[in-house]
C-alpha cells in the first residue's frame, strides 16, 4: 500500500492541474492517512531535481510513489530510477530536450496566463543529464498512454515503458481530459482502494 505520493505536473502547469486536484480529492476522501505533495516546479530541471530529492529524503522508498503528467511523467521516471520506488506516468514525455527546443523563451504559466517564466537552452542540457539510459525495473511503472495524444506520440511512449502495465487508450489527448475513467487503473496500481 502506497504511503507517500509525489505529483509532478507537466511544462507551463502547476499544482492546480485538474488530474493532480482530482486524485489529491480522492485521497482526502478515501485514504486521508497517505502523504500527498504535489509542488510547483522551477522551469530549472536541474532546480526541479533538487527540489523533488529534497522533498522526499526522508520518505519510505518501499512505500512512497511517484506520479507524473507529460514533463513531469519524464520527471518521475528519473525520480523512480533514482529511488527504486514505482512510479505511474500519465501521456510521459520521453525525450522532452527534443520535444521542448522550440519553447526556448519566454512562456506563460497554463493555470495563470498572466505569470511568465523563461525556459532557457542550458535547461535542454539539463533535461540530457537527468534521462535515464533504461528502466532498471519496468514493472514497477503503470502507464496511461493515450493513441489520440496530440503533443506525444504514443509508439515511442509504448516503446520507452515496454514491460510495465500500460493502460492504452484507443483515443484520449495529451491532457487525459477523461482522467476520471482511468483513476481506478491508476489507484489499484498504487494499492490504494476506498476505507
Amino acid at each position: 500500500m502506497t504511503s507517500h505520493i509525489l505529483y509532478l505536473h507537466g511544462f507551463r502547469s502547476s499544482p492546480q492541474s485538474f488530474k493532480a486536484r482530482m486524485l489529491h480529492a480522492w485521497l482526502q476522501r478515501h485514504a486521508p492517512q497517505v502523504t500527498w505533495w504535489c509542488p510547483q516546479l522551477p522551469p530549472s530541471p536541474r532546480a526541479a531535481w533538487e527540489l523533488m530529492r529534497s522533498g522526499t529524503r526522508e520518505w519510505p522508498l518501499h512505500s512512497m510513489a511517484v506520479l507524473g503528467s507529460s514533463l513531469g511523467g519524464f520527471y518521475a521516471t528519473a525520480v523512480a530510477e533514482h529511488h527504486g520506488c514505482r512510479a505511474v506516468v500519465l501521456n510521459p514525455a520521453v525525450q522532452p530536450a527534443r520535444d521542448l527546443v522550440h519553447y526556448v523563451g519566454d512562456q506563460t504559466a497554463y493555470h495563470d496566463p498572466a505569470s511568465h517564466f523563461e525556459f532557457r537552452r542550458e535547461h535542454l542540457d539539463e533535461l540530457r543529464e537527468l534521462t535515464p539510459a533504461r528502466l532498471a525495473h519496468p514493472e514497477h511503472y503503470a502507464a496511461v498512454i493515450a493513441k489520440g495524444d496530440e503533443l506525444l506520440d504514443w509508439r515511442e511512449m509504448a516503446a520507452r515503458y515496454a514491460g510495465a502495465r500500460i493502460k492504452l487508450l484507443d483515443g484520449s489527448d495529451h491532457a487525459l481530459s477523461d482522467f476520471e475513467q482511468h483513476l481506478p487503473f491508476v489507484l489499484d496500481f498504487l494499492q490504494l482502494r476506498p476505507a
